[in-house]
């Protein structure tokens, strides 16, 4: 009897757990990956893989084109797949089109534009943030109380905290207006929310055929708005759910109503929610379909024993994920190593920080001779690295170590800097090499 041919998937957009996660499962793998991505360079393609080259992978007629260039067409896959945040509205008209199962993009749309996820929430009679929608960024003439004393302006389907701003009166609204028209920001329709406060929850989990499988529950060490204000580096660690069950079973029953509220019923997730310690209260912050970004894959696989990306690709095939949860005793963690703004010449190895107490993955993800923006969002870093301890204190505690000694080693020109403000840190970049002006004789 011959073998059955290898079930095949398209995976839109690179993921390196997804890609590898296909490869061990022994699929025949088409991704199709957009210029930037491309360009950027920072995610290895398994040999095992065949990718198409497209400008856009978050664009249907991009995708389409591609596909058909290469002769591909609705018999030529058995699933369809995406962890790319720009990318699920578009898959779910692909699969549609393509007859295959996916997230419907009416379902995928309750996850991007975050003013409809909040009115279903709402709905739904949970707790989430008062919003409206500013149609247009750079016109906000027409806007003349924000609704509450402090809000968050955000676009209405962003990602990683990007262009996420706390303004207090409609002439700080102003002014922020006037600088994304300055820039010319592409991304015109933002959403103002009431502000929010407490700690920032997070929870990654698994649904198959509106079963909730797996969730585990954690925490950023301050919410991502503070993080990107202060300069801060984003930190997370989640929860233990034996330990720390009191937040699993507070959380727990606010989580299932708002998938159900948003009609997710197959896929990985990743929500935020804001807790309020002094009363308890849980506030539905925003959910995306798909696996959380930062370390999240590293940190739930270390700590539960569950690949979510292995999942994520299991059920876009249509098969329920066999998940066997072994919980690590210790308190595990990930967060960002980061930089000022301006061009990078130098940074410890990740071999260098995988020596220091507790650390147990680095990914260095910014090469050497590229320019670091200044923060914005929650994506901008130079690389992230993971740890283990015995206390969330002790966790605290690691992560400032390595921070400490990692900030200092990094070597950069800082944006901004005239030609005698480069000159006067060659002593600091090159000790020891004479630079500067010289006379003969």
């Amino acid at each position: 009897m011959e073998n059955a041919s290898p079930a095949r998937i398209l995976v839109v957009g690179l993921d390196r757990y997804g890609m590898r996660a296909c490869v061990r499962l022994g699929l025949d793998v088409t991704v199709v990956c957009g210029a930037a991505a491309w360009d950027q360079g920072s995610i290895a393609i398994p040999d095992e893989v065949t990718v198409i080259r497209v400008d856009d992978h978050t664009s249907a007629e991009s995708v389409l084109m591609a596909l058909s260039r290469s002769g591909l067409d609705s018999g030529s896959f058995d699933a369809v797949y995406t962890t790319a945040e720009g990318s699920l509205v578009m898959v779910g008209l692909l699969a549609a089109h393509l007859g295959l199962p996916a997230v419907p993009p009416e379902v995928a749309v309750r996850f991007r534009d975050k003013s409809v996820q909040k009115r279903e929430i709402r709905a739904a009679g949970l707790a989430t943030a008062g919003a409206v929608v500013v149609d247009d960024i750079h016109d906000v003439g027409g806007i003349t109380e924000l609704g509450s004393a402090k809000a968050v302006l955000k676009p209405v389907a962003g990602a990683a905290t990007e262009r996420t701003s706390a303004v207090s009166s409609v002439a700080e609204l102003r002014r922020r207006s006037e600088e994304y028209r300055r820039e010319g920001t592409t991304q015109r329709t933002f959403i103002l929310e009431e502000f929010v406060r407490g700690e920032e929850w997070i929870a990654d989990g698994v649904l198959f055929e509106g079963e909730l499988l797996f969730c585990a529950l954690g925490r950023y060490g301050d919410p991502c708005l503070a993080s990107v204000d202060s300069g801060r580096p984003l930190n997370f660690r989640h929860y233990d759910p034996s330990g720390e069950s009191w937040a699993y079973e507070r959380a727990l029953p606010v989580i299932t109503a708002s998938l159900a509220a948003l009609g997710l019923r197959d896929g990985v997730f990743h929500m935020e929610l804001f807790h309020d310690p002094e009363t308890g209260a849980l506030t539905f912050g925003e959910c995306a379909a798909r696996r959380g970004g930062a370390l999240v894959q590293e940190v739930v696989h270390t700590k539960f024993n569950v690949d979510l990306a292995a999942c994520a690709i299991q059920v876009a095939l249509g098969r329920r994920p066999e998940i066997d949860v072994k919980i690590h005793p210790g308190v595990i963690g990930g967060a960002y190593l980061t930089s000022d703004a301006g061009l990078l010449l130098d940074c410890p190895s990740a071999d260098e920080v995988m020596t220091r107490p507790g650390v147990e993955f680095v990914r260095i993800e910014r090469p050497v001779g590229e320019r670091t923006p200044a923060v914005s969002g929650t994506n901008h870093r130079i690389g992230q690295f993971m740890v283990k301890a015995d206390s969330a204190e002790e966790l605290r505690q690691r992560f400032a170590e390595v921070w400490d000694w990692f900030g200092p080693q990094v070597k950069i020109v800082p944006d901004g800097l005239t030609s005698r403000g480069i000159r006067a840190l060659q002593p600091t970049l090159r000790p020891g090499v004479r630079f500067g002006d010289a006379l003969w004789q």
